[in-house]
């Protein structure tokens, strides 16, 4: 899961935080702000915040703002180290989207991070004209990856952010088809796919949120854009990132209030610390 690479790792985290994913309609009343359909009274804020740890140690924060309108969204998310983490590496991840939003789904216009490790610093812009991703790198890329992907595999693609969303339309239907099928993701070189599986629910408490939630587990599956040096390993690619993802019948959806995997060293968790929605 990328675990030794910040970016990939950030990417993959933000791809799973920032974009809540869709609940079936509340059913609770009218006036409720329904994010498939857009808010009763106007656009609906989303602000949320969640720390990262190895084992027992504390090791990143991610902080998260979405608004969405009935025929357009927009997010911002960062993610860097922190706590024992911060001590040996320097690196943080901004990422942003926007894009239109109807009744035949959402798609992605605009996409942008900016990575930073250390001294380092690159800003990469993905467009998506015609359905087709076209990305630009400051400063360029000493390689697309191996091989690079194709105006085909960038074709339908969703931005790392705007990912998560496509669950939406899984969680709306019924139990037996909620968390399932492939996302295809490109984050402005590398090209995978989300396979989505379903795992029932379960109990979950974090400080933001205590109760049932739906689990989904999503695996990562490179298609290309990669350097060899970048590409994950066997075991890396075999374990999971299992989702516990909450609903808020208020705002008619789902959260992620918990996420796992226990690839790397001791296994990665992510959990929600503050979750906030209102209206801007």
């Amino acid at each position: 899961m990328l675990l030794s690479r910040p970016l990939g790792f950030g990417l993959l985290i933000l791809s799973l935080l920032v974009l809540p994913a869709v609940s079936a309609a509340a059913e609770t009343d009218d006036a409720v702000p329904d994010l498939r359909t857009g808010a009763a009274d106007g656009p609906v804020r989303l602000r949320a915040r969640y720390s990262s740890s190895v084992l027992v140690f504390k090791v990143g924060e991610v902080e998260l703002e979405a608004v969405f309108s009935p025929d357009h969204y927009e997010a911002q998310g960062t993610v860097g180290a922190a706590g024992l983490a911060a001590l040996f590496t320097d690196f943080d991840i901004r990422a942003e989207v926007s894009g239109a939003r109807n009744g035949e789904g959402i798609r992605p216009q605009h996409y942008a991070h900016v990575e930073r490790t250390g001294d380092k610093v690159r800003s990469v812009t993905v467009s998506f004209e015609d359905d087709l991703a076209r990305s630009q790198a400051e400063p360029p890329f000493g390689s697309w990856g191996v091989p690079p992907a194709s105006a085909a595999e960038r074709t339908g693609v969703l931005d790392p952010i705007t990912a998560f969303f496509a669950l939406s339309d899984a969680l709306s239907g019924s139990s037996d088809a909620a968390c399932a099928g492939r996302i295809p993701v490109f984050d402005g070189k590398q090209r995978y796919d989300l396979r989505l599986e379903d795992a029932g629910t379960a109990r979950v408490r974090t400080a933001a949120w205590r109760g049932e939630a739906r689990v989904c587990e999503a695996y990562y599956e490179p298609v290309s854009g990669y350097d060899p040096e970048d590409y994950p390993s066997a075991s890396e690619l075999r374990h999971p990132l299992t989702i516990w993802l909450a609903a808020f019948p208020e705002a008619g959806i789902h959260l992620p209030v918990r996420l796992h995997t226990r690839a790397g060293f001791g296994g990665v968790t992510v959990e929600a610390r503050d979750i906030v929605l209102d209206r801007p």
